[in-house]
């Protein structure tokens, strides 16, 4: 299974079945909150970020129970997290992901998903744009590894209250401030070369003609988009999760299939 816990809401991908969850918020899962995965409410992820590591296991358990099945004794989960999400909140989806008796959990950040959707035989420099529900991500990507990052900690949701003509404007000019700093550091020309190529988007502000138009526009570049930005990061990091399984089922050491 391929996840992606988001802040909105989580995503799970299954070989040979495809998106199996992407309706319920987290408001929707019992003990997380009932308000669409917005408000004050106690959530179990907020800004990409495990908050509530007992409620988040226990939301695990049902989308494994839902998705894998009673036994996972051979599955494999790999996992999307934010670019900059830090070791403490890694291992500790590691640790939540080990609980529910799976046989291999991989753990990548969602830039690196995204990018494998949207090219995984692509070299040289990649830029993600990744415009989220509470985060808003540009990440550069070398031959797949992250060379540089920057973070705001804000998105969708903090802009609601805006009028409708402003929002695009504000999210714009945080993704462009975003690239102007990396270019500023960037002495090998990786941004240039990944904004000739084009950035890919992903993530619910992709999917407004209105952000993505005007991104373009003030880049003067071409975007990339998949057909839903929104399942971007879970459907690629579901093609990560395929090379896995291929990998493990070429192995002498696993001759199991792994779901």
């Amino acid at each position: 299974m391929a996840l992606d816990l988001g802040s909105s809401r989580p995503r799970a991908w299954v070989p040979g079945r495809g998106l199996v969850l992407d309706t319920r918020p987290y408001g929707d899962y019992g003990d997380c909150g009932s308000d669409g995965g917005y408000g004050d409410v106690e959530r179990p992820v907020r800004r990409g970020r495990i908050v509530d590591p007992e409620s988040c296991g226990r939301m695990l358990g049902r989308i494994a129970d839902a998705a894998l099945g009673p036994d996972r004794s051979d599955s494999v989960i790999v996992l999307s997290h934010p670019v900059l999400a830090g070791a403490e909140h890694r291992n500790a989806a590691r640790a939540l992901l080990a609980r529910l008796g799976t046989r291999h959990v991989v753990v990548l950040s969602s830039a690196r998903a995204a990018a494998a959707f949207a090219g995984p035989r692509e070299v040289g420099p990649l830029l993600v744009v990744d415009m989220g529900a509470e985060l808003t991500e540009v990440t550069l990507l070398m031959n797949g590894l992250v060379a540089d990052a920057r973070q705001a900690e804000h998105g969708l949701v903090d802009l609601r209250g805006l009028a409708p003509a402003t929002l695009p404007a504000v999210l714009v000019r945080t993704v462009l401030d975003m690239i102007t700093s990396m270019w500023r550091q960037d002495r090998h020309g990786a941004i240039r070369g990944a904004l000739r190529r084009g950035p890919v988007l992903a993530g619910g502000g992709a999917l407004r003609p209105d952000v993505t138009d005007r991104l373009a526009h003030r880049l003067g570049v071409r975007v990339r988009l998949a057909d839903d930005p929104s399942t971007t990061v879970v459907r690629g990091a579901g093609r990560i999760l395929g090379s896995v399984l291929r990998h493990r089922s070429a192995s002498p050491e696993h001759p199991g299939r792994a779901r």
